[in-house]
């Protein structure tokens, strides 16, 4: 038998979501910033592409949690 689709708490799941990689975007600009000269340029690159993806999806977060306010109503 299929559960039943609790929503209830997905806005506070893609909060924290959100904070994590938030967390994540920030921690990799702090190594960068300490590490750039050990760092090969391709390296570099690919933690840069990395937090643009991570930016990507903190976006696509936010329309969520408007979809999911928008259902609550």
């Amino acid at each position: 038998m299929a559960k039943p689709d609790d929503r209830s708490d997905n806005v506070e799941k893609l909060q924290q979501m959100i904070q994590s990689t938030e967390a994540n975007i920030r921690e990799s600009r702090d190594y960068l910033k300490a590490h750039a000269e050990e760092t090969s340029p391709k390296d570099c690159a690919n933690i840069e592409a990395k937090n643009q993806r991570r930016e990507e999806s903190i976006d696509g977060f936010r329309s969520e949690i408007t979809d999911e306010a928008s259902r609550m109503e």
